[in-house]
């Protein structure tokens, strides 16, 4: 498939990303918002449950910045995906899912950014719920402040206003998956390209992902999946070690192999894989403020499946901003193409790789191998 259709790095391309980026993760401060949760009575807390799922456990999920800085070294803006050492991996729309354990979301009911934007005073309505009692607007707009101020903290202290563009699609149960995973390539891409910047994605999920599959590196084996069991809730109450340095995670990730990974995360037993929409080889995602692609096919691995060499011709150039003229046209293509979605059923045959992956993963350009500094060493 990949000889037909392409690589996403043409050959003789020569890297023109930063060895080294300094990356700024500077959180919100969540005490306040600590402070509501904690004076809520059980009704309504299982009242946000039901229909926001796990996120209140984002509040205490501590970002530990030295190792958040030292995976932004190994972001691979070509294939969308994290490479450490013999390791590609990426966070999934599956897992993502499972983090967040919403029983409203429709997973194939997807955000798109509207032509026609209600005004602000409209959406705040909506989100407010004017005809629902005071209890359903509390809830609302604590879920909307986690939205704001968590997932997409694009301005600290504030929340933007595209956020509640997103929020205001959420009572249609579609699934706010896709755009923090968008938000959070797109971030990550961005401050890979320019060697600086803020991070404004999901960091909490970012960091609950790698603790989850890395549980040799971190000495915590997860619990095998049941129905009750919440990833966030379990990592949110593990106290971790935050004196890392950056440079010492960057020295333990870039030598990672195979056996120091849990492939396949015992928190979560997806049934199929989403791999492809539409006529994209990949799977587009629609952001909040842009697009961008992941291909599920390159991380099969992660499903505890055979991994084979997928087609990425264009994922490096799927990218775009709303900013740009032509983004309508764009976002319907993508809108379109995820009423066509594919999946495929997980299969486990056979060893983990293709002799031709590993032939081509030795072979790939691989632009984030990132370089200590001397002054850093």
């Amino acid at each position: 498939m990949q000889l037909e259709k392409g690589d996403s790095l043409s050959k003789g391309h020569i890297s023109e990303l930063w060895d080294f980026i300094y990356i700024n993760v500077t959180q919100n401060n969540l005490r306040e918002l600590k402070e509501i949760w904690v004076q809520w009575e059980d009704e309504t807390k299982q009242l946000f449950y039901y229909n926001y799922g796990d996120l209140p456990y984002l509040l205490d999920v501590k970002v530990d910045e030295h190792l958040f800085r030292a995976l932004a070294q190994f972001w691979n803006s070509a294939y969308s995906c994290f490479t450490f050492g013999e390791v590609d991996l990426v966070p999934t729309i599956e897992e993502y899912t499972a983090l967040l354990r919403c029983p409203m979301i429709q997973v194939d009911k997807v955000y798109s950014k509207a032509v026609n934007i209600p005004t602000f005073v409209k959406k705040l309505m909506n989100i407010l719920a004017m005809i629902h009692p005071d209890t359903k607007k509390r809830v609302n707009v604590f879920a909307l402040s986690i939205y704001g101020l968590i997932i997409f903290p694009r301005a600290l202290g504030y929340i933007d206003e595209a956020v509640t563009d997103l929020f205001d699609q959420l009572d249609k149960r579609v699934t706010p998956v896709p755009e923090i995973l968008a938000e959070t390539f797109k971030s990550l891409s961005t401050c890979r390209s320019t060697g600086e910047g803020r991070f404004i994605g999901c960091a909490q999920l970012l960091l609950v992902l790698f603790h989850s599959h890395f549980w040799e590196v971190d000495k915590v084996s997860y619990p095998v999946f049941s129905e009750n069991y919440s990833l966030l809730k379990e990592v949110a109450a593990t106290p971790r070690r935050d004196n890392i340095t950056m440079e010492k995670w960057m020295a333990i990730i870039q030598n990672l192999k195979d056996g120091d990974v849990e492939w396949k995360a015992h928190w979560m037993v997806p049934e199929e894989i989403l791999y492809r929409c539409g006529n994209f080889d990949w799977v587009p995602l629609l952001g909040i403020w842009g697009a961008v692609g992941y291909a599920a096919l390159l991380v099969l691995k992660q499903y505890r499946s055979r991994q084979f060499i997928p087609a990425t011709q264009g994922l490096a150039q799927s990218e775009f901003s709303y900013k740009y003229d032509g983004y309508k046209k764009s976002i319907r293509e993508v809108t379109n193409a995820w009423k066509q979605i594919h999946r495929m059923k997980k299969l486990a045959v056979g060893p983990m790789v293709t002799s031709e992956y590993n032939e081509w993963w030795n072979k790939r350009v691989n632009d984030n191998i990132p370089r200590l500094r001397e002054e850093d060493a």
